[in-house]
């Protein structure tokens, strides 16, 4: 699902040019959680901005379900994206003018999809709000926001779930509710997962762990 070889991002810095990843290599099989971890300033929230190309590498590649991200322009990126990647964040992102419904239906109204409102409210249903469609996300707590971030996330069925730091605005009880609810959908429909985490715990129900520091990876342990 995921190979990404020699990948380097620079970036500018008011010292000079900083190097935020520097020779990135490995691979994510279909349907593997991964965990991603390693302190704050390691690199962990560029290379999701990467694979969901967002940002564009400094050198390397980064091939995500067999496209060379590299290769494709603003355009076909964002086409890329409606069809293939979801992302969750710490912050929910929601717009808060709409409904929970509504905000789920956008990302499938993109793509084209003719009953975006029928597979939103069957998102929010999995996730266990099916009697908050027509709220706004001001009406909703944080962990409704998030299960509605999640809800948008998946109700495209991407190949794969990009997740960054998904429980960081949520106390503990609520966090544990949406991991519950990312990792069994995730299961459920086959979802290659990417999570960047702090938490060991939820680095633990991955199937594997990439450890990183100084912009660079080791999946045995930290560098």
């Amino acid at each position: 699902m995921v190979q990404v070889r020699n990948l380097h991002l620079t970036l500018p810095g008011s010292a000079g040019p900083v190097n935020v990843l520097n020779g990135l290599d490995f691979t994510v099989e279909a349907g593997e959680a991964v965990g991603l971890v390693g302190p704050s300033g390691s690199g962990k929230t560029s290379l999701l901005m990467l694979l969901a190309g967002l940002e564009g590498a400094t050198a390397g590649s980064v091939i995500v379900d067999g496209h060379e991200l590299g290769g494709l322009d603003e355009d076909a990126l964002a086409r890329f994206r409606r069809g293939r990647i979801g992302i969750v964040f710490q912050a929910f992102h929601l717009i808060p003018s709409m409904t929970a419904e509504e905000n789920v239906a956008v990302p499938l109204e993109l793509a084209g999809e003719p009953d975006a409102r029928a597979r939103a409210a069957e998102s929010l249903r999995a996730v266990g709000l099916g009697h908050r469609l027509r709220h706004l996300p001001g009406e909703l707590s944080g962990g409704e926001q998030q299960r509605v971030a999640l809800a948008r996330a998946f109700a495209p069925n991407p190949s794969l779930l990009l997740a960054d730091e998904p429980t960081g605005n949520l106390d503990h009880a609520t966090g544990l509710v949406v991991m519950d609810l990312l990792f069994d959908l995730g299961a459920r429909l086959g979802t290659t997962l990417i999570l960047v985490t702090h938490d060991p715990a939820l680095a633990a129900r991955c199937g594997r762990e990439l450890h990183m520091l100084d912009g660079r990876i080791n999946e045995g342990g930290i560098a």
